[in-house]
């Protein structure tokens, strides 16, 4: 540093760049780039990567995630499922929490690919989508577990619900028929997550869609920007309404007012709009 202060102080001073090689002891280029550095500071070091025993691997793994997205999730690669393929197939002699911290950085990297993209739904204030979520309650004195039907109204991010004994057409059905009867109308359209028994188009509720006169669809497989609203949705009435898990002694008394508690949840300004969620709910109601 010494140096290239006294070469930058020659070159204020006039001097040439010959001259200052010549006194230095140093090549001209040598001097012209010390005149014309901006930037003095020390540059902190270069950390070089080290290579890893999982360098050579990477291809084949991304391959098998990429694999896996057409799959049911039950059914993909673990990382320890991975690493026993890699070492017997490949012969890798690589740690299994090596391959794991691998292929948490690939799934990282591909979860979106380049290209994909997803925009906001757009909504109607006659639209709702619909799951089921469980819950625990104390029916009857004993702790049970029980179902939620919960349609959120993604216009007015108002959701309602219903305490239901299980999972199927009939309690979708039964559900669907108190809240029209509590809201004094019919949605224009529900799209329903692959719920049990709505799913696979039972002659019930068939019969019931075609009644009521409202169209309905499946969320699409694996696309969870579809229907992680709704499911977040029914997380939040079970953390309102549901903890601590409530007595119930009349499923139907107990479920008729809770759509009343759950419009409650409503008093507060709807993201992205400026009037509250009950105000936009009441318009679409």
């Amino acid at each position: 540093m010494p140096q290239i202060q006294s070469i930058r102080r020659m070159g204020r001073n006039g001097e040439s760049m010959a001259s200052i090689a010549r006194k230095q002891h140093v090549s001209g280029p040598t001097v012209r780039k010390y005149l014309r550095m901006d930037d003095l500071s020390e540059k902190p070091p270069v950390r070089k990567r080290r290579g890893s025993v999982v360098d050579p691997y990477p291809p084949l793994i991304e391959r098998w995630l990429a694999e896996d997205r057409g799959s049911w999730r039950k059914q993909r690669h673990t990382a320890t499922r991975i690493w026993e393929w890699l070492r017997d197939e490949h012969g890798a002699e690589v740690s299994l929490s090596t391959v794991t911290r691998a292929v948490a950085r690939l799934g990282r990297e591909s979860a979106v690919e380049p290209g994909d993209a997803f925009v906001d739904l757009v909504w109607h204030p006659d639209e709702a989508r619909a799951d089921f979520g469980e819950v625990d309650v104390l029916y009857g004195g004993a702790v049970q577990r029980m179902r939620r039907f919960v349609p959120d109204f993604p216009y007015s991010n108002i959701g309602l619900a219903q305490l239901m004994p299980g999972e199927n057409a009939e309690c979708a059905c039964q559900a669907l028929l108190d809240l029209f009867e509590w809201l004094g109308g019919v949605p224009e359209r529900i799209v329903f997550d692959d719920a049990a028994g709505v799913g696979r188009g039972t002659r019930l509720f068939q019969a019931f869609q075609a009644r009521y006169g409202f169209e309905s669809s499946l969320c699409s497989p694996y696309a969870g920007h579809e229907k992680g609203a709704v499911e977040a949705k029914v997380g939040m009435i079970r953390r309102k309404l549901f903890v601590p898990g409530p007595g119930v002694w009349s499923p139907e008394n107990f479920d008729s007012g809770l759509p009343d508690r759950c419009l409650e949840l409503g008093g507060k300004p709807r993201h992205a709009k400026d009037e509250e969620e009950a105000v936009l709910f009441a318009e679409g109601r």
